[in-house]
């Protein structure tokens, strides 16, 4: 488990990190806005760090109909809504060692707000370090936020890329998924409904690198250095080279994204957030199986 302090672990980006103490000390700063973003979709009615709002994976991120993001206007409305102007500085925590809080971090980058950080640890280790929740929902003035400008070809990538992008000699996949969805043996995660996807497998010339790899038993990102003697060192990725991540729907690779992103600097890093629901799903799309 990394004690050292965010700045002095090695990152490449060190400032895209915030301590739980960091968020305590901002808790009335009205130029940053605490954002929970979990899988459970309940944990924030059951209690959050106090003047946090809620951006819920689906509901608010997803389009009601067609399988993408919600568009430019919709996603005005939704940071205006919650009082987020473009100059605000958004700090995201959730559940599942931030899962969900890499997710909307990600899908923020997508309309350009760059301005955004993960609290390191998410909501359990606010929790366990015995800091306050409360059960009170914030309203903050309406805001009138503007999207200055789309990023979302830098850093999403879509089946026909990926289709491509396998076709190059080494070309950089990673699938983030458990050893068993990855060989196959299970289309979901263990405990979870084992539906999604019609076929099982990983796609071809990806290699398996488990998201959680990536933190300590605490929920806390490892240090650069046992980052990269994980996915430089063991698996031989190359930091210059583009790479791919991918899992069931988007979310697990998003938190690799930004190991490899912004922890490490890899060059080009892509979220296929399509990811298996989509390719092992697809007619004729080529499949590897041990």
């Amino acid at each position: 488990m990394s004690s050292k302090p965010i700045e002095e672990r090695g990152y490449v980006h060190p400032d895209v990190l915030v301590s739980t103490e960091w968020v305590a000390q901002h808790l009335d700063d009205p130029n940053v806005r605490v954002v929970e973003s979990d899988e459970d979709v309940l944990l924030y009615d059951l209690g959050h760090i106090p003047g946090a709002v809620k951006v819920d994976w689906f509901t608010d991120l997803q389009h009601p109909i067609v399988r993408d993001y919600i568009d430019e206007r919709a996603f005005e409305e939704l940071m205006s809504r919650l009082g987020i102007s473009n100059d605000t500085t958004v700090v995201f925590y959730g559940d599942k060692n931030n899962w969900w809080a890499c997710y909307a971090f990600w899908a923020f980058q997508l309309f350009g707000h760059t301005n955004a950080k993960v609290m390191d640890g998410g909501r359990q280790k606010w929790i366990d370090e015995g800091r306050p929740l409360t059960r009170e929902v914030p309203t903050y003035p309406r805001t009138n936020y503007k999207v200055r400008a789309r990023r979302e070809e830098e850093i999403r990538a879509f089946r026909d890329y990926v289709m491509q992008f396998i076709q190059r000699e080494g070309a950089q996949l990673v699938d983030v998924r458990s050893p068993a969805e990855y060989t196959g043996e299970k289309i979901h995660m263990e405990d979870y409904p084992q539906e999604g996807a019609l076929r099982g497998g990983h796609i071809p010339g990806a290699r398996n690198i488990p998201w959680g790899l990536a933190v300590n038993p605490d929920g806390t990102f490892k240090s650069a250095e046992e980052l990269r003697a994980i996915y430089v060192e063991e698996q031989g990725l190359n930091p210059n080279q583009e790479t791919i991540a991918y899992c069931r729907i988007g979310e697990r690779s998003s938190h690799t994204w930004f190991v490899l992103k912004y922890l490490l600097g890899f060059k080009e890093v892509r979220n296929y957030d399509g990811s298996w629901t989509e390719w092992g799903n697809l007619v004729r799309a080529p499949i590897e199986k041990p």
